[in-house]
């Protein structure tokens, strides 16, 4: 009788050791729970309102270079509003200009300041082709913007969701050996397309690539991540995601010209992005956890 009243307290005390640890196990999961809440709670984005009032007019080439070609600030934002660069620019008959230069490089251009839909998202890049721009995001804020010509009607530039993988200060075209590519940043590794320096016409004119003015492409180069490989054959981590979206009217006048008429007319909308994201944002966080971890494991 002793004995099976000894057995039962000792079930009791057991049971009791058995309910105290699971309490403990739960309220720890509670408590790291809330502390991934409270990090994401605590990224807050500043919002800032671009440039109101902004009108655009068409003007000679030759004329406006004349007089504001040795003007940095006025130069960048006019070859950003024609898809330009400084040799390329020349040979334009006329350009699209603002009537106001009291604007950041950022006003001018049609991606939104701040997204809240990326608000988790470390970091990531949208090329847009309707518009022939791109755009760099932090957490929900514009870090960098600016033009690019993407892929030629015959060789379109892949659109959807890529990471970027390897990259080199300069590389050979895989179309041709003899164009040099300064700061390359590969996204699609089977197709060879990448983002990198090379002249900018004023239209899609590439073979699939996404041209950049060297100073913006050397931003991105430093800013965004490469792929971690376990071997030669096997992806580790991928890079920072990428999405290419839209299509371009190649049949249609340079789509810029729009703003003539109405300043707003290539305005990308928050919810556009937001869109964008919802549709690709299981795999761009599923990556970007993955990252993290490789990271804290180096």
């Amino acid at each position: 009788m002793k004995k099976s009243i000894s057995l039962v307290f000792i079930n009791i005390i057991t049971l009791i050791c058995i309910l105290v640890l699971l309490a403990s196990c739960k309220k720890n999961d509670a408590k790291q729970n809330s502390i991934v809440t409270n990090e994401e709670d605590s990224i807050t984005i500043e919002h800032r309102d671009k440039l109101k009032g902004v009108s655009y007019q068409m003007a000679p080439t030759k004329t406006w270079l004349n007089a504001n070609e040795k003007d940095d600030v006025k130069m960048t934002i006019v070859m950003d509003l024609n898809r330009t660069d400084a040799s390329n620019i020349k040979k334009m008959d006329s350009i699209i200009i603002p009537t106001t230069f009291e604007g950041k490089r950022e006003d001018y251009l049609p991606f939104p300041l701040q997204l809240e839909a990326l608000k988790n998202i470390s970091k990531i890049i949208f090329f847009s082709y309707p518009t022939q721009t791109f755009a760099a995001y932090k957490n929900g804020t514009l870090v960098y913007t600016g033009p690019t010509n993407m892929g030629r009607e015959k060789d379109p530039t892949p659109t959807g969701l890529f990471f970027t993988n390897w990259k080199a200060e300069e590389t050979t075209s895989t179309f041709n050996d003899e164009w040099e590519l300064k700061w390359n940043f590969n996204i699609e590794n089977k197709l060879g397309v990448g983002f990198h320096q090379y002249e900018l016409p004023g239209y899609p004119a590439s073979h699939s690539c996404l041209r950049l003015r060297e100073k913006d492409a050397r931003f991105l180069y430093d800013w965004a991540d490469q792929w971690v490989l376990a071997d030669t054959e096997n992806i580790k981590a991928k890079g920072t995601p990428v999405i290419v979206f839209g299509k371009y009217d190649f049949k249609a006048p340079k789509p810029w010209l729009q703003m003539v008429k109405n300043p707003d007319a290539l305005e990308i909308s928050e919810h556009e992005l937001a869109n964008l994201i919802k549709l690709n944002l299981a795999s761009i966080i599923k990556e970007q956890k993955n990252s993290k971890l490789i990271a804290q494991h180096k």
